[in-house]
């Protein structure tokens, strides 16, 4: 039996004492002790050096990776194998490279598998689909192969494949990697209007502070800081510690 697919846009997100280690002979974590929560609407930025556990702890937190402590909690509930495909539905992650989420044919398509896979009446499809088309102001790209979007479409279709499955959270892991000036600030404008509640892994400090009121800093594996994103990106000697 397929699980409900719910919409709606509040939900809690936290992380309880991560620790992630990739394999029993690493001496190192790539998260220890990480601990903090994602409020309904809220914008954090999770800043850190290559190396860092950016990527791991996004990975983790959509049930990707496993922990090796602590949990994922979302709206007060632990997720398990139970539930982890109730935490996908409602947890949206954008990869790096877009290329890793754009492999049906036209994007249309791409875009409908989500919902069709949650078993929604195609009526509801095509209008999900057109409404996250239409979000993105790429409707006229509708039926273009996937492989010949340019980089920054590539991004937007990426991103219309998670919204529209109408999450709670959005998880997205360098978004503004490979994309030229102008496409970078239209992602930014694009993002800056979304109702959902974001935790954006990223080297780039001027979407941090254009973008988010939050930050999340990591350092080997922990949280160094966790705050007010303008007292944060101020801190150049913490910033320059911490490999940024």
């Amino acid at each position: 039996m397929k699980p409900e697919l719910r919409s709606g846009l509040r939900s809690k997100l936290r992380a309880e004492n991560l620790s992630v280690r990739y394999d029993a002979d690493n001496e190192g974590c790539a998260l220890r002790g990480v601990t903090f929560s994602i409020r309904d609407g809220e914008r954090a930025a999770l800043l850190g050096a290559n190396g860092a556990g950016k990527s791991t702890l996004l990975m983790t937190l959509v049930g990707v990776l496993h922990p090796e402590s602590g949990e994922v909690i979302l709206d007060d509930a632990a997720t398990t194998k139970e539930t982890l495909r109730y935490l996908r539905s409602k947890v949206g992650v954008a990869f790096q490279n877009p290329d890793d989420q754009l492999f049906m044919p036209s994007l249309y398509e791409d875009i409908a598998f989500g919902p069709r896979n949650y078993g929604l009446p195609e009526p509801e499809v095509e209008s999900r689909v057109s409404a996250a088309l239409s979000r993105l102001g790429i409707s006229h790209l509708r039926e273009r192969m996937t492989h010949r979007l340019s980089g920054g479409e590539k991004r937007l279709a990426a991103l219309a494949g998670i919204l529209v499955m109408e999450p709670s959270v959005l998880l997205m892991d360098e978004p503004t990697s490979f994309l030229d000036g102008r496409s970078r600030r239209r992602l930014i404008e694009i993002l800056s209007g979304l109702p959902q509640a974001m935790i954006i892994a990223t080297h780039d400090i001027d979407l941090a502070s254009k973008l988010c009121e939050r930050v999340i800093l990591l350092q080997n594996g922990q949280i160094r800081a966790d705050g007010d994103a303008e007292t944060i990106l101020s801190d150049a000697a913490m910033l320059d510690a911490c490999g940024l």
